[in-house]
């Protein structure tokens, strides 16, 4: 997609009802604090909200309120991002919370995009969430991610606020809490959004010391720009595919 054609989306989008919430916490067990760990001179959380920057006011970030939360909270504030803090735990209710937060009517479009995923892509998730519109009569939620063929770390799911509530109002195993959108899987009308090609054994994702090694390299190579798009990515790594080894031995953990 064009340059201009990712601006008239972008454009098309911003007049909707709609918002991104990126959940983000300092205390991931396997790689504590990620989202401060610099790329470049700028946090891992910084560099993903400038990756969406042109989406930047329908963005809350739904962090935490343990007392480790300050340097996320901070970061928002200098930014000029909408934040939320809740519960360590149970993602679902921080989703909730950031929700109401912005007066959601049932109707009002849902984003979820984890802090874990500094190379998301502006166009193709702004497509995720344009294409959801399409579709809303017939489906409660849609997602693109490796089991879609995207890279692992593209993940973008969207859903609307009524199936949001429902979730938060029956869900009750605590799985269900910490993958906020396991219960709407199981319970709702889902749909899947599909790439054009299988790039699902590409681990773009930061879990681990490994994966933000390659994370790094791969913005090193770009020198640490932020608006480099999915295609030059993908050209970028097809000429430098020693660059996917660096990870290649971390196991992700599956979900549902």
């Amino acid at each position: 997609m064009s340059n201009t054609l990712t601006e008239q989306l972008v454009e098309k989008l911003l007049n909707k009802d709609f918002y991104i919430v990126i959940q983000a916490r300092m205390t991931s067990s396997r790689l504590p604090k990620k989202v401060m760990l610099p790329l470049g001179t700028k946090p891992v959380l910084e560099v993903m909200i400038e990756r969406l920057a042109p989406l930047k006011e329908k963005i809350i970030i739904a962090t935490t309120d343990d007392g480790t939360q300050r340097p996320i909270t901070e970061l928002c504030k200098r930014l000029g991002v909408k934040f939320v803090e809740g519960n360590t735990n149970n993602v679902l209710s921080r989703y909730y919370l950031a929700a109401k937060s912005v007066n959601a009517l049932p109707e009002t479009v849902i984003v979820r995009c984890t802090s874990d995923c500094p190379l998301i892509d502006l166009t193709e998730s702004a497509r995720v969430i344009d294409h959801f519109y399409s579709l809303r009569s017939e489906y409660d939620y849609i997602s693109a991610g490796p089991h879609c063929g995207f890279p692992n770390g593209f993940d973008t799911e969207v859903f609307t606020f009524e199936a949001l509530e429902t979730a938060y109002r029956l869900a009750t195993e605590d799985f269900e809490k910490e993958h906020m959108t396991q219960y709407i899987c199981r319970n709702m009308r889902v749909a899947d959004y599909k790439n054009s090609d299988d790039l699902s054994h590409w681990r773009l994702t930061l879990d681990e010391p490994a994966d933000y090694e390659l994370i790094n390299a791969i913005y090193s190579l770009f020198d640490y720009r932020t608006d480099f798009t999915f295609c030059e990515l993908k050209q970028m790594l097809s000429a430098h595919p020693d660059i996917l080894k660096l990870n290649e031995q971390v196991e992700q953990i599956q979900v549902g």
